[in-house]
Order: C-alpha cells, then sequence, then structure tokens
C-alpha cells in the first residue's frame, strides 16, 4: 500500500494535460483543502485560472492548456520538469541519478513510460510507494525540495519578461496565453513545495544528517561545487 499516497494526486498535475485533467486537479484540490492550509491556497488559485468549469475540457479549454503546459516546460520552457537536469544540467551525475531512479520505480512495480524517471510526475509516484523512509527523505531534502525552490523561481515576474523578449527576438513567434495563465503552473508547483515542507519538516533546503549509499555521492558532489565558489556547504542547487 502507498505510504503517502496524496502524491498520486499530484503527479497528473505535471503529466501532459488530457481531458480529464479538470477532474484530476479538483482531486488535488479536495484532498488539500483542510489538510495543507498553504498548499490549498496555491492550488485553489492554480484550478481557479484554468479554463472551464465542468470536470472536463472542451476540445479548445484542452488545446489551450496544452499549450501553456507545452510552453511552461517543453517548447520554449519556462523551465523543465526533469528534477535530475535542474539539479545537474548534463553532468554525469544526472546519468547517475537516472540509473537509481529507474531502478527504484521498478522496485515500486512502477514504470517511467514517456518520460524519463527523473520527470517530476515520475517521482510523485515513487513517493507515494517508497518503502525505504530514509532514502527517500534524503531525497526530498536533498534534491527535490531545492529543486522546486528553483522551478518556482523560474516563473518570476522578471524572468519572464527578459525570456519572452529573448523568444521573440529569437524565434518571432510565442505560445499565445494570457499574462495569468501563462504562469499558472507556478501555482502547482508551489502548492507542492509546501505539501512537502509540511510532510518532511522542510524549510529552507535542509539537509538530513545522515545520508544513505543511494545519495551520499550526490551529497559529496554538491558539497564540493559548494566549497569551490567559497561557499559553506547548504545543500542549495547552483
Amino acid at each position: 500500500m502507498p505510504t503517502l499516497p496524496h502524491y498520486d494526486l499530484y503527479a497528473p498535475l505535471f503529466a501532459h494535460p488530457e481531458a480529464d485533467f479538470l477532474e484530476r486537479v479538483q482531486a488535488a484540490v479536495a484532498f488539500t483543502g483542510g489538510r495543507y492550509p498553504d498548499a490549498a491556497v496555491e492550488i485553489e488559485r492554480f484550478a481557479a485560472l484554468l479554463p472551464g468549469n465542468g470536470d472536463r475540457l472542451s476540445p479548445e479549454e484542452l488545446t489551450e492548456v496544452q499549450e501553456i503546459f507545452t510552453r511552461s516546460f517543453e517548447v520554449q520552457a519556462v523551465v523543465t520538469l526533469d528534477v535530475g537536469y535542474v539539479a545537474f544540467g548534463d553532468d554525469y551525475k544526472r546519468a547517475e541519478l537516472l540509473v537509481n531512479l529507474t531502478r527504484e520505480l521498478r522496485d515500486a512495480g512502477l514504470e517511467p513510460g514517456v518520460e524519463l524517471a527523473d520527470h517530476l510526475s515520475n517521482i510523485l509516484r515513487l513517493l507515494a510507494r517508497w518503502d525505504c523512509d530514509e532514502a527517500r527523505d534524503e531525497f526530498v531534502a536533498l534534491l527535490l525540495h531545492p529543486a522546486l525552490e528553483r522551478m518556482i523561481g523560474e516563473f518570476g515576474l522578471e524572468r519572464t519578461q527578459v525570456r519572452n523578449a529573448l523568444y521573440e527576438k529569437h524565434y518571432k513567434t510565442l505560445i499565445e496565453s494570457s499574462a495569468q495563465r501563462g504562469v499558472i503552473y507556478r501555482y502547482a508547483l508551489a502548492a507542492l513545495l509546501e505539501v512537502i515542507r509540511a510532510d518532511f519538516s522542510l524549510s529552507a533546503c535542509e539537509q538530513p544528517e545522515k545520508t544513505s549509499d543511494f545519495l551520499r555521492s550526490l551529497r559529496r558532489e554538491l558539497e564540493i561545487e559548494a566549497k569551490g565558489e567559497g561557499e559553506r556547504p547548504s545543500g542549495r542547487i547552483p
């Protein structure tokens, strides 16, 4: 049985939207309200900005949501949903992470599907079933929590304006969306971050004192990079 089953409710929010997307969002809203007050504010804001009023999106509404998703995370992306890439870029450390996450997913009876193992939707499905509390908690504190903070930061107004200007200059086109709807996934990510913080008692990219074999080498690399920049190792992703 899943130990943290509510992450199964959040995983579909970060997969490519289908016609039942509103129903998926409402399930997350219903669970979050009353349990995670800070997260509820963010997820309700996300739901309110989506087009449509029923449980299913019309073809036109689905196209709009898919365009926003694509613009946010795929083509002309604000940020990627691949947590390992957010943390390490194309460095070999991401390859190591992918190998380990693929094994953990399969041990939990899951397959990555069309996305890589470090895609946020896959990681959330894994969190719902990860039977090693130590490895799960360390992964969240060391990688997922700071990655979510960085993802949310990429939706900031100044960065969005600069990015849009750059796209217009080089690509002559932008996926059309309203200013508010163009950044709505920031609220979904912010809601998830608040749930993560509440579940794992995190507040500022804290690192656990103990490190399992699964994450020991990753922590060491982060500390080496931080020291190389003349900073005290903090677990914050560069």
